[in-house]
């Protein structure tokens, strides 16, 4: 699981829906060389066009709000700028070796499961349980030998949620979505509000509901409600 509030943006591949289980090695989660300067978050909401033979205009009626895309730039630098990421003692690959990391973990099938592994974003507030969509590397700097020294790679990032959590999503008003959780090492509140309610950004309501000073860090082995959406937690 992510660490609370990274300073850099952590992706941490899972190999299952739930989120429970992260796929094994040394490079997850992986850690970007330079945090983004920016990124976009967008969500549209699908209407069925019922615009009647012969009226004036449309009369649109509400589908569903449609999955939420993350998109941003990642930039890797081997001019020595920065320090060689985790392990590494040199660049004696150029980027090579840290967008193949990057590739291995979020845009290559997984024949254990027959997708590209499930994903976790992680940024100080940010939680965003994910998939990748597109990737698209543009090589900007190189070495006399051709080999490349920096490269800019798009990225997008669209929301996933597994059947049980749209299941349980279908019910908020039923009494059974109140949970008492015990945070485990490494959870965060955004994190857990994005499990619970598929929405981190509902932790200031939660940390309120549960009498938190502080959000940030909250000690594990600590007992936390999550109420229902509705009435006065939402």
């Amino acid at each position: 699981m992510p660490q609370p509030n990274p300073t850099k943006m952590t992706i941490t591949a899972y190999t299952d829906s739930g989120f429970t289980t992260k796929v094994s090695g040394s490079g997850n989660p992986f850690t970007v060389w330079i945090n983004p300067a920016s990124y976009s978050r967008k969500t549209s909401i699908r209407y069925n066009d019922r615009q009647a033979q012969g009226s004036p205009g449309p009369s649109p009626e509400f589908n569903r709000i449609a999955d939420e895309d993350i998109s941003f730039e990642l930039i890797f630098d081997a001019t020595g700028v920065i320090p060689p990421p985790g392990n590494q003692k040199s660049y004696s690959n150029g980027v090579a070796d840290g967008i193949k990391q990057f590739t291995a973990l979020t845009a290559t099938l997984n024949g254990a499961i027959h997708s590209p592994n499930f994903l976790i974003l992680a940024w100080a507030q940010l939680q965003f349980q994910c998939v990748l969509v597109s990737m698209s590397t543009n090589y900007t700097l190189f070495m006399p030998d051709g080999t490349p020294l920096r490269a800019k790679v798009a990225v997008t990032f669209k929301s996933y949620t597994s059947e049980a959590q749209l299941a349980k999503g279908a019910y908020k008003t039923s009494p059974d979505v109140t949970h008492l959780v015990t945070v485990q090492a490494g959870d965060t509140l955004p994190l857990l509000c994005h499990r619970i309610y598929g929405d981190s950004r509902y932790y200031a309501k939660v940390a309120a509901f549960n009498g938190l000073s502080n959000f940030r860090g909250v000690p594990p082995g600590t007992q936390l409600l999550f109420p229902p959406l509705s009435g006065s937690s939402n």
